[in-house]
Order: structure tokens, then sequence, then C-alpha cells
């Protein structure tokens, strides 16, 4: 049996050459960019240029509560990670789901995934992650 004396320290691991960045951002330096709803604002996190790409994280916060849901539609991506910080959503999904995501929920929706959301709560905020950064909406017929 070895001791700690005779344990030969491993070296660590040759760091990979880094292809991402460290990105910090504060409500006062996340900008405001376009996105895919009219009644929300998005504020972009960093992480895509920081990533090159491979991730996108932005908050939602509702601008007011939606008149209408959105209609059918699915992501062109990866995954969409969705976290609710205030308020709630009510989506239906192509499984049958109807699910309400209220603060501190979670949902992984994976690409391809159809869904709409029904309605949302006036003061709905969520922080929502894709991979890759690019992420496309395409409406579609409902299940």
């Amino acid at each position: 049996m070895a001791n700690a004396n005779s344990a030969q320290a491993k070296p660590a691991p040759a760091r990979p050459e880094v292809t991402m960045k460290l990105a910090h951002a504060t409500k006062e330096s996340a900008p405001f960019v376009p996105g895919r709803r009219k009644f929300f604002q998005y504020r972009d996190l960093g992480v895509s240029d920081a990533t090159a790409g491979a991730m996108r994280a932005q908050v939602m916060s509702a601008i007011e509560g939606m008149t209408k849901p959105t209609g059918w539609h699915y992501h062109t991506c990866e995954t969409q990670f969705v976290y609710a910080l205030k308020g709630w959503v009510d989506l239906e999904f192509e499984t049958g789901e109807t699910i309400r995501l209220e603060a501190g929920d979670s949902l992984l929706i994976p690409g391809g995934l159809r869904h709409n959301e029904i309605r949302t709560s006036e003061d709905l905020e969520i922080l929502e992650i894709s991979t890759p950064a690019e992420l496309g909406t395409v409406s579609c017929d409902a299940p």
C-alpha cells in the first residue's frame, strides 16, 4: 500500500488553446438588442462574442403581458434553456404537455421541438441560453 510520501503528483494536463474569453455583464453594461418578440426587451450578456458563437445568453423582460399566443414554432438550435427569474409563462408542447414556468423554474427545450407560448405575466423575466448562439425561429402548424 502506498503512503502519502510515495505518491507521485501528476502534472497538470496541458491547457488546450483557449477559443473562449471571459465575459462579465452587469445590468448597466449589457446592451438591449433586437429580439424575436415585440412584447419583450432583450438584454445581451456578451456570451455569444465570448464563446465565438458556441452559446448565447440573454435576459428577456416583458414590456407588457402577451395579448395573444405566439403561435406554434420551433427553434433551429441544439438546445434552448430557460430559467424564470420573475413572473410566469404558460407553454404548450407537441408532446401534449402544458407547462407553467414560474420564478425559480427551468426548462430545457431540445432544438426542433414544436411549442407555443400561450400567455405570460406582465412582470415575466427569463434568462435564456441557447447552443449554438444562432437561434432561428420557424413557424409551423400545430401538432
